[in-house]
């Protein structure tokens, strides 16, 4: 079983800043990618960042020069650096895992965590 546990998120004024963490553990055989999508009320969920073990990050065109995903060395732990947050930027923020075993690839999700930007 994989547990993904995220953490940050809140509420920010236009122009500012917030970091989200997303920790993995459990049974993660051959990680491909962990990243970031978010979903706005009444909106699909969408890619945010993601970074790729094999091929590096990419980014959504809205937060490309704003926001940054890096990963921990030797942990399977992925932060999102926000900055410069739009009020577009509102929506529930969800940590993605997906995760290869013999091959077979397989997502997982974490629970979601609320950025609101607003003055």
């Amino acid at each position: 079983q994989v547990q993904l546990v995220e953490s940050g998120g809140g509420l920010v004024q236009p122009g500012g800043s917030l970091r989200l963490s997303c920790a993995a553990s459990g049974s993660i055989v051959s990680p491909n990618f962990m990243g970031w999508y978010r979903q706005a009320p009444g909106k699909e969920r969408e890619l945010v960042a993601r970074f790729t073990w094999s091929t590096g990050t990419n980014y959504a065109d809205s937060v490309k020069g704003r926001f940054t995903i890096s990963k921990d060395y030797g942990k399977i732990t992925v932060h999102l650096q926000m900055n410069s947050l739009k009020p577009e930027d509102t929506a529930v923020y969800y940590c993605n895992l997906q995760n290869l075993r013999l091959g077979v690839p397989r997502d997982y999700w974490g629970q979601g965590i609320q950025v609101t930007v607003s003055s």
